[in-house]
């Protein structure tokens, strides 16, 4: 059996879990709202504060979605009651980011600024603080749209290993590479 596919999911205080037809599943909270199809064949159960997934036979395909539909629920549970934060650090000179409303402007050492219009299912925040990195903060409460918008941001200047430049995670560890000269004697 999935170990994470049969841990009970808890529900906290002030969310609600709705299971429609079709199996659809809207989740409510303080943070925002948020719904998933799930195959009809799976059986949901909610009871006593806990959210329950039950696949009907040990077939491959029926295991290998047992997890999965667990793993959206859960993150759908967490977003609507806490949120997810990322934080990405621009490493370079002349680096700089700039957000109004849901546009963020970044200089990025091309020629020209680059504009991205968010969704506006996230908050965006651009801090700039003297002698430190340039900070996008962002927060929504889909953990899947969130982690796509930062894969995105992160694809068009990537940190390169030999000074490290480019949009980085807080908090991640970049290998870095000797240049040329440090092997030659």
């Amino acid at each position: 059996m999935s170990r994470i596919g049969k841990a009970p999911i808890e529900i906290p205080a002030g969310v609600t879990v709705t299971i429609g037809k079709d199996n659809v599943v809207t989740v409510k909270g303080p943070k925002g709202e948020l719904s998933q199809a799930v195959s009809p064949e799976f059986t949901l159960n909610v009871e006593d504060g806990h959210l329950t997934v039950a696949r009907p036979s040990d077939d491959r395909d029926h295991r290998a979605k047992h997890g999965l539909y667990r793993a959206l629920l859960h993150n759908m549970v967490v977003g609507v009651s806490t949120g997810y934060k990322k934080e990405m650090e621009l490493v370079g000179v002349g680096y700089r980011a700039a957000s109004t409303g849901q546009v963020l402007e970044l200089s990025l050492g091309f020629s020209h600024a680059i504009y991205i219009q968010l969704p506006k299912e996230i908050k965006v925040e651009a801090k700039t603080e003297r002698n430190k990195n340039p900070l996008i903060i962002l927060e929504s409460d889909d953990k899947q749209l969130l982690g796509q918008v930062c894969a995105k941001i992160r694809s068009l200047r990537k940190p390169e290993p030999y000074k490290g430049k480019g949009i980085k995670f807080v908090g991640e560890v970049i290998r870095r590479k000797s240049g040329k000269t440090a092997g030659a004697k």
